[in-house]
């Protein structure tokens, strides 16, 4: 834990705090910090939201575990610059070429890289682990590999992967869980134990409350800037805003925009704002009555102001469909819809629904604004909706995996993952062939500006269906006491890497 310094970096956070609040869209980097000594030996103390339900990361979903592990604990051949949008660079592969005609990769592996079991990395572990994504249903990641037709190691140092028709995605899913790199015969329990070969030690998980890394003191790479950190969960908003200003915590991630003001008035933290790719996705089951009609899809759409919505969430931006400006396909698409309840309920009276209950199935930490506002805009159009917050793990099980829902609410923070809307079995259940052939046509092109083109056709089908709404755009608000240089900025509810954050004293 890092101690308070009140005085000399007050005007400069406020100054930070004002620009950042007035451009959300904006990416701010932290104020450098004052002339003073990194201190290597520091423990960082970090208030997160979300806690992984386990340790397990290839076989347990959620954001909580990517935010967590990747790049910290476990890495993979490549990863995604923190500073570029997604941009794509090397982790464990010093090197990598693809072929022209897309069908070949071929990856050089850094020196000296060690599990934290103290084994050597060589390609063995590198093609086991990729094989063994290629082979088993239940690794998340599987589907990535499915046009993968070998896995070979040339030397003790180069894999090579062949696959049978070009796939654009391939090497930025190289970048998620799929390309993730075990020890081959490793006997670590992933559940709760790690053995990756990353700048950070998992040291202790105590459920429920935290967990801490150290630093990795036989790092291959550069070592990390702090010598321990503890990622403390705090579900509850206010608790965290408290936690940040008793000095509990030293970074605090999620801010609410609502109580950041608490914390800019007291001059000490920088405040910053991150671009994500998170998707606040108002779900409609559309298989189940009445949400199978397009007529009901498209009047609850017309019932949501939606500049509105975001203006209360604070911290947000308006998103008209399912692709982010972060990622390939974007196209605005305001021009779908637009806030008219009297056509809402013109709709739903044709669809003979003038008297619709539905219910809103939400995990319980996004709080309230979002399911209030919702309640007021759909009774405004005659449709009572009921709120149904729940655990997290119930909304797994109940609506992710048994698809047990009217309508959901989650942040959709993954890039890249239009996919979804191609997939009939996904938990939207949203189904078109028009839309399934874009997006096989768009892995298939080795031009990325085509597949961009494709990609962006087959988003306005899906919002021009209605399949679901796009309440808005997330943004992150992180703040950091004084004495904090290189904590992430962008995305940091997907992807957390912290052996470059160095504190000062």
């Amino acid at each position: 834990m890092l101690r308070r310094r009140s005085a000399s970096l007050a005007a400069v956070a406020l100054a930070v705090t004002a620009l950042t609040l007035s451009a959300c869209s904006d990416t701010t980097e932290p104020a450098p910090s004052e002339a003073a000594a990194v201190n290597p030996d520091a423990t960082l103390t970090v208030g997160l939201v979300l806690e992984p339900e386990n340790l397990d990361i290839r076989h347990t979903s959620g954001a909580a575990l990517e935010q967590l592990l990747i790049d910290n604990v476990y890495q993979g051949l490549v990863t995604r610059s923190p500073d570029e949008a997604n941009e794509i660079v090397g982790a464990l592969a010093s090197d990598w070429t693809v072929s022209d005609d897309g069908l070949t990769y071929t990856f050089t592996l850094e020196e000296g890289v060690t599990f934290h079991s103290g084994a050597e990395l060589t390609a063995d572990d590198v093609v086991t682990s990729f094989t063994e994504v290629q082979e088993d249903e239940s690794i998340q990641g599987h589907g990535d590999f499915a046009g993968v037709e070998s896995i070979t190691a040339a030397d003790d140092a180069t894999i090579e992967i062949t696959l049978a028709e070009p796939d654009i995605d391939f090497l930025f899913a190289l970048t998620g869980r799929a390309g993730l790199v075990f020890e081959d015969g490793d006997d670590t329990d992933l559940n709760t134990a790690a053995n990756g070969t990353g700048p950070f030690l998992l040291e202790d998980w105590s459920q429920g409350a935290s967990v801490t890394l150290v630093r990795n003191d036989e790092y291959w790479g550069d070592p990390a800037g702090v010598a321990e950190i503890v990622l403390q969960y705090i579900p509850d908003f206010t608790a965290g805003v408290n936690a940040a200003l008793d000095g509990s915590v030293d970074v605090l991630t999620a801010v609410d925009p609502e109580l950041v003001g608490q914390l800019e008035d007291t001059g000490e933290f920088t405040v910053t704002v991150g671009e994500t790719t998170d998707k606040a996705t108002l779900a409609f089951n559309n298989l189940a009555e009445p949400l199978d009609d397009v007529r009901v899809r498209e009047a609850l759409r017309l019932a949501i102001d939606h500049d509105a919505l975001a203006e209360a969430v604070g911290s947000a931006q308006t998103l008209y469909g399912p692709v982010p400006p972060l990622d390939p396909g974007y196209e605005d698409l305001s021009d779908v819809i637009t806030f008219d309840p009297n056509r809402a309920r013109e709709l739903l009276a044709e669809a003979g629904e003038e008297d619709l209950e539905l219910t809103l199935t939400i995990p319980a930490f996004y709080g309230t604004t979002v399911p209030t506002y919702l309640v007021s805009a759909f009774n405004d159009v005659g449709v009572t909706l009921s709120v149904n917050s729940v655990e997290f793990t119930t909304w797994l099980n109940d609506v992710y995996t048994n698809k047990d829902y009217d309508l959901s609410f989650v942040l959709h923070v993954e890039a890249r993952d239009f996919g979804n809307w191609a997939d009939p079995e996904y938990y939207f259940q949203y189904d078109d062939v028009r839309v399934q052939e874009l997006y096989a046509q768009a892995k298939a092109t080795t031009d990325q500006d085509e597949a961009s083109e494709l990609l962006a056709e087959a988003a306005r089908i899906v919002s021009e269906d209605h399949a679901a709404d796009w309440l808005y755009l997330g943004n992150t608000l992180t703040a950091l006491a004084p004495g904090i240089d290189g904590f992430p900025v962008n995305s940091i509810n997907v992807r957390l890497d912290l052996s470059d954050v160095t504190v000062s004293e």
